[in-house]
């Protein structure tokens, strides 16, 4: 069972989900914007950019950055049209869209440094991968604002990250999920769904709470298992020789855990409540793997590897489907 976290107060709006589901009706040639301003320039709002761009949906797009390499990358790439370091009123003025694509325990921050600087006009989203946490830093730091900050996240990516990551065509065919709250202006929220309907993604409505419970089981714990099986690894005695003699079954395994450690920290913390009920539950499947095991149980094991296969199976089916 999902349970809501006490520390959410906002609900979703049923005008907000209404706005999102009529959006269809509106075409995606039916808007363009003036402005974006990125704030964190990598492969998540750097690939929606750059396919905005190609579609001349987006006059010009302003990147903040904390990195001045990446900034210049991101220059050199046309990902960007101009750069800032740092948030400031010139970056912030005129924009139709400010995006937060920065790890997830910093958008209070960005929040309260973009407070005094928004136009009237401007929507305010984010890209990350908790939402509960979002739609909170939103409340509490945009309250004025609020009406016109969507909490959405792109369910696409890689291990890669920066400037040079962005790419074309990241998001079609990927889903979207947009968690409207009370209060919502359901025209904001339709934008970015337009938004990224434009590029290609499936726009789907979520709660925040089911979201974040969903994403723990599919995106959250497959990230902590992945940097444990390495941990684990890295600290035993025949550590490099285990490694020597790593092939495609480790690096299949272990593709994730080359993801950024800031990022996953963040993610971590902010859904520790849900990550610590799938940890324990984990820890339970491999209780029961142990004493098939110790009990040389042949058909126990056969048995749960085979419904393991099936289960991942359908779903491959369904991806190619």
């Amino acid at each position: 069972m999902i349970q809501h976290n006490e520390k959410s107060s906002l609900k979703p709006s049923a005008a907000a989900f209404s706005g999102c589901l009529n959006l269809k009706a509106q075409t995606a040639m039916s808007f363009s914007l003036s402005q974006i301003t990125l704030i964190g320039v990598g492969l998540i709002g750097g690939s929606l950019v750059l396919d905005l761009k190609r579609q001349q949906r987006v006059r010009t797009v302003v990147g903040i950055d904390i990195h001045a390499d990446n900034l210049a990358r991101a220059l050199e790439r046309q990902v960007i049209d101009r750069a800032f370091a740092h948030i400031e009123a010139a970056a912030v003025r005129g924009a139709d869209l400010v995006l937060v694509a920065t790890p997830v325990a910093t958008l209070p921050a960005i929040c309260r440094e973009l407070a005094p600087l928004l136009d009237a006009h401007t929507i305010v989203s984010d890209v990350g991968s908790t939402k509960q946490s979002a739609l909170a830093a939103f409340a509490e730091h945009l309250p004025q604002h609020l009406p016109r900050c969507v909490a959405a996240h792109p369910i696409a990516g890689s291990d890669r990250h920066g400037a040079l990551a962005a790419q074309f065509g990241l998001y079609h065919n990927k889903k979207l999920v947009i968690c409207p709250h009370e209060g919502q202006q359901p025209a904001a929220a339709g934008r970015i769904a337009a938004l990224w309907q434009a590029v290609g993604a499936q726009v789907h409505r979520m709660d925040a709470v089911e979201h974040d419970a969903v994403f723990a089981a599919v995106s959250h714990l497959p990230h902590l298992l992945a940097f444990a099986y390495v941990g684990q690894i890295r600290e035993h005695p025949d550590a490099q020789t285990f490694l020597d003699f790593a092939a495609s079954g480790f690096r299949d395994f272990t593709r994730i855990a080359s993801s950024h450690p800031a990022v996953w920290r963040d993610i971590a913390l902010a859904n520790r409540g849900f990550l610590q009920q799938l940890a324990a539950a984990q820890r339970a499947q491999l209780e029961r793997l142990e004493t098939m095991l110790q009990n040389g149980d042949a058909d126990g094991l056969y048995r749960y590897f085979a419904a393991a296969k099936q289960t991942r199976d359908e779903w491959l089916d369904k991806q190619d489907g």
